[in-house]
């Protein structure tokens, strides 16, 4: 489509939610700044679209604030159309409209490719009142092409989707309703798009995926994941590789080979196990057991006695005990995860777990997150406060606003983990650089050039 076509038209555009999210809001990104409309971050715009996530409560809610804001800019007169796309419509469709009438358009994600089209729809309407348009259309049979991205984060890094949807049945999970089954993006598809991020200058490129170890699986893969690793590996200005949600059950002696002996698969590993206990583990129909997931853990530092191990559990789930509770505390314990993300159990509607008895009352997830995470913080500082003098290769991702470089080492994910601050140093973002670590800051790490 030709960039006169859209000439000074002003699209704001706000990303919220998970990497999947952030692919999808590249996507459309691009899409529109090839039609020739004019990008901007703003919520004063011609039009605004807001990328929501809907996985659990607290994502839904913050989705509405952002969506209430616009509406307060567009009743002010400085905001024209409001388009929701992404997983909240699609999980909500037209009971957002309801809820929230001065939405023009409510977009599912399986109207991505669309979202021009469905701009200049609304764009047609010269009235001030609310266009009200639903494109909700399935998406749960629908592969996307993550090709020709404008890419939100440091152009050195990427995230890089190799499948879609999940079709474990996780009793609390509302994924599988949300985006649909689970189905893998054809290898030359993954590989053509790793490709045209790194000859764009990406780095590092983060596998993600709700179940990225059931890669390859549904088209008859065997060792899908790894397959796809060793093709990726060819990739030559590609440096890191990083693996993102790793289902534990999945974890197998290739996978954990492969990443032993790549080069370029950084020692990180992200396994959600949820819970340790194994009546838990049964109401929330994970395959998982504690006794497999201690001997995941034992053999993934035995064979890469320097992995760095990330994971997230859920608290408060329906029935928990105190005496429940209480293991999966001792567990965390014993496993010192490097890093963990904690979330009080949220009932979700049309969830099987929202059904079940002996709900928790909401004070006492609370308090057993607090003791989840102070424990957790006692492990991080341990570690970190280890690692002092020790040397590292860092990438330099951005300037704080203060001025100071932030890079982060092999054992952090970009945006969830802690990060490495800089000291005194005139590389600049996109670069590797050895660095020795001189002290902390809370959770990051102070660093300064060798």
């Amino acid at each position: 489509m030709s960039k006169k076509s859209n000439p000074s038209i002003t699209v704001g555009f706000v990303s919220l939610g998970c990497p999947k999210n952030t692919v999808d809001s590249e996507v459309m990104l691009a899409r529109i700044g090839q039609a020739g409309f004019v990008l901007t971050g703003q919520m004063q715009a011609d039009v605004v679209i807001i990328n929501t996530c809907g996985f659990i409560e607290p994502a839904k809610q913050e989705a509405l604030s952002v969506i209430r804001q616009a509406v307060k800019e567009k009743k002010k007169g400085r905001l024209g159309k409001l388009i929701v796309a992404g997983c909240l419509s699609q999980r909500m469709g037209a009971s957002l409209l309801e809820e929230i009438p001065q939405i023009d358009a409510v977009v599912g994600l399986g109207q991505r490719e669309h979202i021009v089209e469905i701009l200049q729809t609304v764009l047609k309407s010269s009235t001030k009142q609310p266009v009200n348009r639903q494109f909700l259309q399935p998406s749960s049979e629908i592969i996307f092409d993550d090709s020709e991205r404008l890419l939100i984060n440091p152009s050195h890094w990427a995230y890089l989707r190799i499948s879609e949807g999940c079709s474990r049945q996780c009793s609390f999970c509302t994924i599988p309703a949300i985006r649909g089954k689970f189905r893998s993006k054809p290898i030359d598809l993954v590989l053509s798009e790793a490709r045209q991020l790194a000859e764009h200058g990406v780095l590092e490129l983060n596998l993600i995926a709700q179940d990225t170890t059931s890669y390859g699986r549904d088209f008859g893969l065997k060792n899908g994941l790894a397959t796809l690793i060793s093709e990726l590996e060819k990739i030559e200005t590609v440096e890191w590789l990083r693996l993102m949600y790793l289902y534990p059950a999945s974890i197998d002696e290739a996978l954990i080979e492969k990443i032993a002996q790549s080069s370029k698969v950084v020692h990180y590993v992200d396994i959600p196990i949820q819970h340790i206990n194994n009546t838990i583990l049964r109401a929330m129909h994970r395959p998982d057991t504690k006794e497999n997931t201690l001997h995941l853990i034992q053999k993934l530092r035995q064979s890469i006695p320097e992995i760095i191990l990330r994971t997230t559990v859920i608290v408060g789930f329906p029935g928990e005990t105190d005496e429940q509770f209480e293991e999966l505390l001792d567990f965390i314990r014993w496993a010192q995860f490097d890093a963990l993300g904690a979330f009080p159990y949220f009932a979700e509607s049309g969830t099987k777990a929202a059904e079940l008895p002996d709900q928790v009352p909401d004070s006492l997830k609370q308090e057993r997150l607090n003791r989840i995470m102070l424990t957790q913080q006692e492990i991080a500082f341990e570690k970190a406060d280890r690692m002092i003098g020790k040397q590292l290769t860092i990438l330099v991702d951005e300037t704080d606003e203060n001025g100071r470089l932030i890079g982060r080492f092999y054992g952090q994910a970009p945006h969830i983990d802690s990060v490495c601050l800089i000291e005194g140093s005139f590389v600049q973002p996109g670069q590797f650089v050895q660095v020795r670590i001189i002290g902390r800051e809370g959770y990051d790490l102070l660093v300064k050039p060798v």
